[in-house]
């Protein structure tokens, strides 16, 4: 594995890797350029077989796929936007060419094709890119889920020795049929390929890992087709006539709406898996930093320009519809490709097979084929797809167009999809819940959704169940009304005073009050809910889980409190961090940083920056709260905060209402959602699976960066990040003991410590002077000395990243002493014994906070590197 490592000016073993960590030195251009040729090589063995497959499954001519390979590679590879996406027929086109080759022919339907290559170079010329992406993800993933029922119902035919018809209804009909008159020896070569496929990535061991680098497809139909020539098995084979009679395309030939449908259709296809595929491969180079750097982000609409040109070459020289293929462009990536040269380079190799390999390719029977392109439908059937759009509830979109596309065809089904998305994005906008419930007298309506005139005649009627004269509160959870919904709760909330009522308009965050309790002035500016409620937060839209901690201006609180409430609330107020800072984040030992203020534990270390510091309290109280430097707060303050329940709770500072609000928006918002699932665990205790040793850090959220739920982490936090040897004198009884309760108790069957990047206690530690006062935070972090000596430590091979070198020696500390705290773990008891006995594993991580990064510490004998996680792979 290689990784960039830090230099010591006093190592000259280390000068050479002295370059910057983004810009490699001309002498690794060379392995660049071989990671390429390795990278176009794994590609070419993929796309041979599934190129010959897919021809097979359209009924063109086999020699059809390696042609368009050829040109996707060359063409595609080299004019389009996205450098290391690979193209070719792609499965996803596999019915669409199908039906027109049954339809018009075979040399209409490379007109077709260069036809559709022209109308994606004028979209591409448009710069309408990005509008393709505004297709709903469930309307794409149930066309490809379509697509793969019909290619597998097809391709099952060839499997059992038949021959497939054109419809699925038909392929179903005769299936019983074709069950009773299998073909033994088709059926065999079949089951052996589909168990290759299966089995081969499963390998186990250490033999295992290097026989997987073969990629699957090519090992399948290799394995087949040589048992089949041992065997002397008599199959239908591959077919390749000579290039001399390839038929190339005609004039098209047919009704001009008939051939104008096929061509939007084949545009449509091809551009949006096309462009599907390009933003996923950056997700995937994205998560490998040492690629990233090197390769940009894809260009969109020039991405389009190269598959309408490699779809106009293609289609004028008898090839397939050309298209991104996930299953290749993520073997690119996994390869190591940096550039668009390993595609090229696998367009090169497609024409020398298809040129000097006939012989060979003729061996493969058509069954083992066929079952290679089965597989591949069946895996267009994601499971994956169908839990994502079931939690944003679009199955019904999904389940529409899958259908559609099996028993019409792809552009129906498309066209079917988008009307329900359409339909059910309407009904959610119409869609209103309006409740009523009486509360210890007060009348409590609930709205929630959007008001619209569709909704006013409900809810004038459940607005007539508070009697005349009650005092009644009115909940609005929605961001959007129109004026008949606001002039009939104006006409209402009128006739309701006049009666001798009260009427309190709330807004979907708990205690926002919209104007005064029992006057109608306050409903004049109801209709700006949502942006009143917007401009009182500061957070970001992208930071959702942010919004119970907004930053409230000082005219916010003077609205929405009482006339004293504004004391105190000012940036003013006491605040101060956990432990004090320098002008970099550090924390000093002595209580104070350089300028006399005080500074948060996380801060804005490593990033040059010095953090805000807070003004002295002007009540002369005392800083000690655990507050964020940059965001001043007491919360100690006692007010009263009106939360629309009758609760006299009512806070006047910021903290104390961010807290109220807070929790109120678990109440009303999250524990119903979780109530099943801790009652669960309420009943049957916590059973973590591991304990997770982290900083205090306030910006590292365990569950989030785990994606964990509640009682799946045993989380301990400290300052550093620190695991105490075990000892009389230097021990830490309260880590010491949550260890020994997790590991013995618990029965965790792993241990993850996990530093991050910024951290002030390392910036703390590389600052400390010898002879400073012991203070609590001293003496603490005297813990942290044994990872300062180590990476002192000449004779130790120094914790490193893979892909870049540390950023500073802060990052270097950082990586050194989650080393260290695993060495500290080994030390206790309770730990040493669980690792003889093979009950528990060790891990390091770090996270890089700035980049929401993570590194996982992968161990050997003098290798201490953290290798990056990536993001999941492209399903087929």
């Amino acid at each position: 594995m290689s990784a960039c490592v830090p230099t010591r000016a006093d190592d000259p073993r280390r000068e050479e890797h002295s370059h910057e960590p983004h810009s490699p030195p001309p002498a690794r251009r060379p392995r660049l350029a071989g990671a390429d040729v390795s990278a176009s090589i794994a590609v070419f063995l993929i796309a041979l077989p599934l190129s010959l497959g897919i021809a097979l499954a359209t009924g063109a001519p086999l020699q059809a796929g390696l042609v368009a390979a050829a040109v996707g590679g060359l063409v595609a590879g080299r004019l389009g936007g996205a450098p290391l996406q690979v193209s070719g027929p792609a499965a996803g086109l596999t019915v669409v060419t199908a039906e027109l080759i049954h339809q018009y022919g075979w040399r209409t339907t490379c007109a077709i094709t260069v036809l559709a290559g022209l109308a994606q170079l004028g979209l591409g010329l448009l710069r309408v890119a990005r509008t393709a992406l505004a297709v709903s993800p469930a309307i794409v993933h149930g066309m490809l889920a379509g697509i793969g029922v019909t290619i597998a119902v097809a391709q099952l035919h060839i499997v059992l020795g038949g021959i497939p018809h054109s419809s699925v209804l038909d392929n179903l009909r005769e299936l019983p049929a074709q069950l009773a008159r299998v073909h033994p020896a088709a059926l065999a070569v079949s089951v052996l390929t589909l168990a290759l496929l299966v089995l081969w990535p499963r390998l186990p061991g250490r033999a295992g890992k290097l026989l997987r680098k073969v990629p699957t497809p090519l090992v399948a139909v290799a394995v087949a087709t040589t048992t089949a020539s041992l065997m002397g098995l008599s199959l239908p084979k591959v077919d390749l006539p000579s290039w001399s009679s390839h038929a190339l395309a005609a004039l098209p030939d047919g009704p001009v709406l008939g051939l104008v449908a096929a061509v939007l259709t084949i545009t449509l296809v091809c551009s949006v898996q096309s462009l599907l595929g390009a933003v996923a491969v950056d997700k995937l180079v994205a998560g490998r930093p040492e690629q990233s750097a090197q390769v940009g982000r894809s260009d969109l609409d020039r991405e389009l320009l190269g598959q309408g040109a490699a779809n106009v070459v293609s289609g004028a020289l008898g090839g397939l519809p050309i298209a991104g293929v996930a299953v290749r462009s993520s073997a690119n990536v996994h390869a190591g490709a940096v550039s668009r040269n390993s595609t090229m380079l696998h367009g090169v190799l497609v024409v020398v097979a298809a040129l000097l390999m006939v012989p060979i390719l003729e061996l493969i029977p058509l069954a083992s084929l066929a079952a290679l392109v089965m597989a591949v439908g069946i895996q267009m059937v994601s499971l994956h797809h169908i839990r994502t759009v079931t939690r944003h509830r679009e199955v019904l979109v999904y389940a529409v167009t899958t259908l559609a596309v099996v028993f019409f065809g792809v552009l129906e089904g498309v066209t079917l999809g988008i009307a329900m998305a359409v339909g059910v994005a309407l009904h959610r906008l119409t869609r209103t819940r309006i409740t009523h419930d009486e509360t210890e007298g007060v009348h409590h309506v609930h709205v929630r959704g959007q008001l619209t005139f569709l909704a006013v005649p409900r809810l004038s009627r459940t607005l007539h169940l508070v009697p005349q004269g009650a005092d009644a509160v009115v909940e609005l959870d929605g961001s959007f009304m129109d004026h008949a919904a606001y002039e009939s709760l104006q006409d209402w909330q009128n006739t309701h005073t006049v009666h001798g009522g009260t009427v309190e308009l709330v807004g979907r965050r708990s205690g926002v009050r919209i104007g005064e309790p029992t006057g109608p002035a306050g409903l004049q500016a109801l209709a700006a809910v949502a942006a009143e409620e917007s401009a009182d937060c500061r957070c970001h839209p992208w930071t959702p889980w942010r919004n119970h901690q907004c930053e409230i201006p000082e005219a916010a609180l003077l609205r929405d409190g009482q006339p004293g409430d504004a004391q105190g609330t000012g940036a003013d107020d006491a605040g101060g961090g956990a432990a004090p800072s320098d002008a970099n984040g550090a924390l000093r030992a002595d209580g104070t940083d350089s300028t006399g203020g005080r500074g948060g534990i996380g801060g804005h270390g490593g990033t040059g920056e010095p953090d805000k510091v807070s003004e002295p309290s002007p009540t002369g109280g005392d800083a000690d709260s655990l507050a964020r430097p940059d965001d001043p707060q007491d919360n100690t303050a006692d007010a009263h905060e009106d939360t629309g329940t009758g609760a006299a709770t009512d806070t006047s500072r910021p903290s104390a209402r961010q807290l109220a609000r807070g929790i109120s928006a678990f109440q009303r918002n999250t524990a119903p959602l979780v109530r099943g699932e801790l009652a669960r665990l309420a009943r049957e205790g916590q059973q973590p699976s591991q304990l997770f040793l982290t900083c205090a850090d306030s910006r590292l959220v365990t569950s989030m960066i785990t994606s964990s739920g509640p009682g799946d982490l045993f989380v301990v936090r400290n300052v550093g990040n620190l695991v105490p040897l075990p000892g009389h004198e230097s021990g830490d009884d309260s880590v010491a003991a949550a260890i020994e309760y997790a590991v013995d108790v618990l029965e965790v069957r792993s241990i993850t410590v996990c530093g991050h990047s910024g951290c002030g206690a390392m910036q703390a530690l590389l600052a400390s002077e010898p002879g400073a006062a012991q203070t609590p935070l001293r003496r603490w972090l005297r813990h942290g000395e044994p990872s300062l000596e180590r990476m002192s430590d000449e004779d130790r091979p120094w914790a490193r990243l893979a892909g870049r070198a540390p950023a500073d020696a802060v990052e270097q500390l950082c990586l050194t002493n989650v080393v260290q705290q695993l060495e500290h773990l080994r030390a206790h008891e309770s730990v040493a014994r669980a690792l003889r006995a093979g009950e528990l594993e060790l891990h390091g991580m770090y996270f890089h906070v700035g980049e929401a990064q993570a590194y996982l510490l992968t161990e050997g004998h003098e290798d201490r590197v953290f290798d990056h996680v990536g993001v999941a792979d492209l399903s087929a």
